[in-house]
């Protein structure tokens, strides 16, 4: 049956609501002109989406939008953009002092932003101000009709290098009117742009969010830190502690699980004491978790703005609404894929077929209500519309089809396995309108199935405020890090105990070469009488610099000092040629150095070592024993010999036989000799007192 056109009387009956219409739309204009700026910042009602062949383009439907408030926010951007967000840009846009119109479009959607989509939506609303456009990568276009705005584009390039990937489009917008505001916009565009700019500039502003990843590492950087860093404070403060009682007291080290000292007297009981390394530590550990949490305290991820449950059901019920009236539904905020004559032969192909089809051109996008999943989408437009049909999902950006099948008596594999271009196709070089012509002849031929198509039940998508909700600090790869966190510190510490192993290796060999110079095994009579002369005077000053020492570690250093002197002095008849001999100069540099040793540690051992006396006080009474002798000597020697016997000293001077040269020290007379025996520095000096005559 033909159709005929529309009858006289309905021609007057549209001419009159035209001129109704026009009257109305005249008067709003006279209203809100120049103070669109100054509307009222609350999320405004969508105008109705016009469908079929009379549908007007992108511009008209975007600016119709922007005549009922200054701000519009697209449904497809539930969470990314909130539309109850709208009165936040509607207060920034304000702050400009000039009319300001900004609309908030799907980046996949708003290709025709260099072909001027700002200027035509400025030639359909027909209003003088600055017009911005944003996404939700951020700040897209700037623009500026009938009114001057000076830099304005600066603060444009300014915000797109000064803000992160990661900022939405509420601060991006902030940004550009605080840049705007400032007066410094073209100062800002340059230092930006030479900052972050360029093709081979690396550098990137920093983050403004906290993401899942970055407080999954806070979560695990904190549990390390919490029981690393405590345990190896710990570990290293005792192994010190117990390395400096091991040097105040050798015999420690010696006797550990015996309980006996050398002397053959049982070790003193330690009092007991309380754990304050183990309380500190965890005090410690305390402290770096309160910290953390202080300093990683973000809750959310975002700029805070959730959507409410009318912005994620906008989008949904907008195009159901569109599907109850037209079969093929276009989403008027992109660019037409279609022109009216391809919609009126579509409509009117859908209307022929043997099924029942329901066509929508929406784009898809993750920060869409369904998250990108075309089946979701289909599922919430078939609870909205309570009717069985195929459902045909075109997305015009990424030229995907997808068909979803509710309730049609059409084999699956029929649907499945067509075209490969009927699916996925380049919508640079392969029209929309052509690819849903060719689905619709595909359609018509598809076999009947006994059973109705019932698609797979799609999982709800990820509730948005959940997803923007951050975990615990203390929660996630928390313990993973506590884990990690104590081997680092037993590693730690196994590393600074082999350190300081090889460091004490290396002093000790500096320590050898130090002590061969300050014992050499041959002395010269010339070392000897400055050395000797050079000892008694360090105890002298060091005796009189102390003030607090014990009277038994006092009265050795007087002692040993005063038979240091006499023997540098050579008062005695052991002289050669009016001088000291060479065994009473040792022996004064032997006394001398035992007097500055108990000065320094007044429990310093009593005796010196037998094999050198130069070598200073004994650390143990019992030598390692010779080769192929089964008794051992209780002889004093000091750590070094005590790991490998050094030389004995020997002095020059007359053996029994009266033959000169250098002899052990044992063969010449005098007191030091009797430290070969195991003689200590009290009976030395009583002897050298003796020799003296002195009492």
């Amino acid at each position: 049956m033909q159709r005929t056109g529309p009858s006289p009387a309905r021609k007057c009956l549209a001419a009159l609501f035209a001129t109704v219409a026009a009257l109305l739309t005249a008067g709003t204009v006279l209203l809100t002109a120049g103070a669109a700026h100054a509307a009222p910042a609350q999320a405004q009602p969508q105008v109705p989406a016009p469908t079929g062949p009379t549908a007007q383009g992108q511009f008209a439907y975007l600016a119709a939008q922007l005549r009922r408030g200054p701000v519009y926010i697209s449904d497809e951007l539930p969470r990314a953009v909130p539309r109850s967000t709208a009165p936040f840009f509607a207060a920034q846009a304000r702050r400009l002092h000039v009319p300001t119109y900004v609309v908030v479009l799907p980046f996949a959607t708003s290709g025709s932003l260099d072909s001027g989509l700002l200027a035509g939506i400025h030639d359909h609303l027909g209003r003088k101000g600055l017009y911005v456009a944003l996404s939700e990568m951020g700040l897209s276009d700037v623009q500026a009709f009938g009114v001057s705005v000076p830099g304005a584009q600066d603060a444009k390039t300014a915000t797109m290098y000064e803000m992160p990937m990661d900022a939405t489009p509420r601060e991006a917008f902030r940004h550009f009117a605080d840049v705007l505001l400032s007066g410094q916009a073209p100062q800002r565009a340059d230092q930006a742009r030479a900052r972050y700019g360029g093709a081979y500039n690396s550098h990137e502003p920093p983050a403004l969010h906290t993401t899942q990843t970055d407080r999954e590492d806070q979560s695990f950087l904190t549990g390390v830190a919490v029981v690393g860093v405590p345990l190896t404070a710990l570990l290293i403060t005792k192994y010190a502690g117990a390395r400096r009682r091991s040097r105040r007291d050798p015999s420690a080290v010696d006797t550990v699980g015996s309980g006996a000292k050398p002397g053959g007297g049982a070790a003193p009981a330690r009092p007991r004491q309380w754990p304050l390394l183990e309380l500190g530590a965890l005090a410690l550990a305390a402290l770096l978790a309160f910290t953390a949490s202080r300093v990683f305290d973000d809750t959310t991820t975002g700029d805070g703005s959730m959507p409410t449950a009318a912005d994620m059901r906008a989008r949904v019920d907008r195009v159901a609404e569109g599907l109850r009236h037209d079969p093929l539904y276009v989403d008027p905020e992109i660019v037409p894929p279609l022109d009216a004559a391809q919609h009126a032969a579509l409509r009117e192909r859908i209307g022929g077929l043997p099924v029942p089809v329901l066509i929508a051109a929406v784009p898809m996008s993750t920060a869409d209500e369904s998250q990108g999943d075309e089946d979701l989408l289909a599922k919430h437009l078939h609870d909205r519309l309570r009717r069985d049909a195929l459902f045909v999902l075109a997305n015009p950006a990424s030229g995907r089809i997808e068909i979803v099948n509710y309730g049609i008596h059409v084999d699956a594999s029929y649907l499945y396995d067509r075209p490969r271009d009927l699916s996925s196709a380049d919508p640079a070089t392969a029209p929309l309108g052509s690819r849903l012509d060719r689905l619709l002849t595909y359609l018509s031929k598809a076999p009947r199935a006994a059973r109705p198509g019932q698609p797979y039940d799609p999982p709800p998508a990820p509730d948005p405020v959940a997803q923007q909700k951050l975990p615990g600090l203390f929660a996630g790869d928390f313990r993973a890090g506590l884990f990690v966190g104590g081997l680092a510190a037993v590693l730690l510490f196994g590393l600074v105990v082999a350190v300081w192993a090889l460091v004490r290796w290396l002093g000790r060999g500096r320590a050898r070469a130090v002590a061969a110079a300050a014992a050499p095994v041959e002395p010269r009579r010339a070392w000897l009488r400055r050395t000797a002369w050079a000892e008694v005077d360090a105890l002298t000053a060091e005796l009189e610099s102390v003030t607090e020492l014990p009277e038994e570690a006092r009265r050795r250093a007087w002692e040993c000092l005063d038979a240091a002197a006499l023997l540098a002095d050579g008062d005695s008849d052991g002289r050669i040629d009016g001088d000291a001999t060479p065994a009473g100069l040792a022996c004064a540099i032997v006394l001398a150095r035992a007097g500055r040793a108990t000065v320094r540690e007044p429990s310093a051992a009593a005796y010196v070592c037998h094999r050198n006396p130069l070598h200073g006080t004994a650390v143990e009474q019992r030598s390692k024993p010779p080769a192929g002798r089964r008794k051992v000597p209780i002889r004093p020697v000091c750590a070094a010999c005590r790991e490998k016997p050094g030389e004995v000293l020997r002095l020059y001077g007359a053996d029994a036989s009266g033959r000169l040269g250098h002899h052990p020290y044992p063969l010449h007379p005098g007191p030091l000799a009797a430290l070969a025996n195991g003689s200590d520095i009290d009976q030395l000096t009583r002897q050298v007192r003796e020799s003296f005559g002195v009492n």
